[in-house]
Parts: structure tokens; C-alpha cells; sequence
């Protein structure tokens, strides 16, 4: 994992090892399978790679098919599907040790104007700066999450405003921590980089169960990123997070993206599976 900006740059500088085939570097970790974003954002440079830059990523549909092994280089195969006068399209499959571990399909389009509008900035978000930072003090337990900067704003289970239409609810405002170059492609695979992370929490909220707890285990099974606007990812932008339903050991969780100017730039989503170790300790639940 990266400890810094120059770490998840190198992480996104793929080698080249034929037409269309890439190989990516690994880091030290001491997490049990590789991070999902680092996946996400390996594949996304890989298609990015094989694609004319008049085309700009709008968009990316992913599975995780098996979990990768961080002690040994990820090989990205890229297939070109569709290079037409206005879009673009290309599937990667990850493979580690012979077996595929991760496919993507991302579609690339050539800008245009186009109607125009954006659900609005919600009410009452503080600055970052007033936010709880859940990093500090925490020494070598986060080193490995050090090249992005997170502050907590609130869930459903604190700080939020009771809903009882939308239980599942979680907000962080993030950055990656540092100056990336100005390259739109970097921001785009550094964003989808840290979008894997906090997602699953929104649905744990309503439960009482917390992230990099011992009583809960959380895989993601997919994530699809959609990426309205360019904007740098190395500013602070809020992520707005609601888990609709949890049923089955997964959960959906959506969210929207904004800047501190207000603007809507991206979207996500993602189906995690969430198994309970121990009994919850929401109350009710569990007995």
C-alpha cells in the first residue's frame, strides 16, 4: 500500500510487456489479499494505455474474482472492444500465478456539450478541517493508508441527522495527501484508487458494527465508477455515501462525489459482501 504520493504514482506506472499487456508493481503490505482500488486503478492506466488520449474515461464497471496475492505482480490484458468516432471501449483481465482475479470494462468518450444539471451539494456539511481526522494517532496501523487523507463527517449511527428513509448512510470528505501531476488520467486513477475505500461502512452503520472491526468481514464484490467531470484528486472532495439494502451477506452501497465548490463530479457504486463473526451489538440484533 502506498505511504505516500510518490508510492501511488509508481503503483500507477505499469510496465510494458507486449501489445495491450502490462504488468504492475506491488508494495509491502501487510494486508491479507491486495487493496481493490489499487486493482481498479492499475486496470483503468492499462486500458488508458491502449486508448487515443482524445478520449477521456468516463466511466468503469468491475468484478473481483479472486483475491490477489500481494507478494507477487498483477498482468493486465487489455482487449479493445469498440474504437468509434465518439466512444471507446476496453475490457482488462487481471491475472495472478495463471488465474484471473479482476475483470474491468471502461468506456472511454471524445468530449461534447450536452444538457446540463446536478443534484445540489447537501445542507450542513462541515469543512474538512472541522471534521474528526480518524488517522491521527494512530501510528503504523494506517501507514499503509498515508498517501490519502480522510476526515470523518458522520453516519447514520453518529453525527448525521436521523433518516429513517435512508438508514445506511455514511459520509468522508478525501484527498490523496500530496500534489499529483496535472494529467487528468492520474486524478481519474488516483480517484479510483481511494474509491474503494469507507464504502462499506454505510451499510454497517445501521448495525452497529464499524470498519477494520474483528466481528465483521467486508470483501467487495464489484464497483462501477462514473466519472461526470475531470477534478483533481488531490483536493478535498466529500463522499456521500447511502447503502439502500443489505440482505443475503451483501450489501449495495451508492454514493456521489463533490467538490468543495459544490460540483456533482462522480458517482459510484458498489456491492460488498459483509459475514458477521460475532453477534451484533445493535440493540435487537444478534439474540
Amino acid at each position: 500500500m502506498p505511504r505516500d504520493v510518490g508510492e501511488l504514482l509508481s503503483l500507477l506506472d505499469l510496465e510494458t510487456i507486449d501489445d495491450n499487456l502490462f504488468r504492475g508493481a506491488q508494495q509491502a503490505s501487510v494486508l491479507p489479499r491486495v487493496f481493490g482500488g489499487q486493482v481498479a486503478a492499475q486496470a483503468l492506466v492499462a486500458a488508458s494505455r491502449t486508448t487515443d488520449p482524445a478520449y477521456v474515461v468516463h466511466s468503469l464497471h468491475s468484478y473481483f474474482l479472486q483475491p490477489g496475492d500481494t507478494g507477487a505482480p498483477i498482468v493486465y490484458d487489455v482487449e479493445e472492444l469498440r474504437s468509434g468516432r465518439s466512444f471507446a471501449t476496453r475490457r482488462v483481465l487481471a491475472r495472478q500465478h495463471g488465474r484471473p482475479i479482476f475483470v474491468m470494462t471502461t468506456d472511454f468518450q471524445k468530449p461534447e456539450e450536452g444538457l446540463e444539471h446536478q443534484d445540489a451539494f447537501p445542507d450542513d456539511v462541515p469543512a474538512p478541517e472541522d471534521c474528526f481526522d480518524p488517522q491521527a494517532g494512530r501510528g503504523d496501523e494506517l501507514s499503509e493508508w498515508a498517501a490519502i487523507s480522510m476526515r470523518y463527517v458522520g453516519s447514520s449511527a453518529d453525527l448525521l441527522p436521523e433518516d429513517p428513509q435512508r438508514p445506511g448512510r455514511q459520509r468522508f470528505w478525501l484527498k490523496i495527501d500530496g500534489d499529483l501531476p496535472d494529467d487528468p488520467l492520474v486524478h481519474a486513477a488516483a480517484f479510483a484508487y481511494a474509491s474503494d475505500m469507507t464504502l462499506a461502512g454505510a451499510a454497517l452503520a445501521p448495525h452497529g458494527y464499524r470498519l477494520g472491526g474483528p466481528d465483521i468481514m467486508i470483501a467487495s464484490l464489484d464497483h462501477a465508477v462514473w466519472f461526470h467531470e475531470a477534478f483533481r484528486a488531490d483536493r478535498w472532495w466529500l463522499y456521500d455515501q447511502h447503502a439502500p439494502r443489505a440482505t443475503g451477506g451483501r450489501a449495495l452501497i451508492n454514493s456521489r462525489v463533490f467538490t468543495e465548490d459544490g460540483r456533482l463530479v462522480g458517482s459510484t457504486a458498489q456491492e460488498a459482501l459483509l459475514r458477521r463473526t460475532r453477534p451484533s451489538r445493535a440493540a435487537g440484533e444478534g439474540s
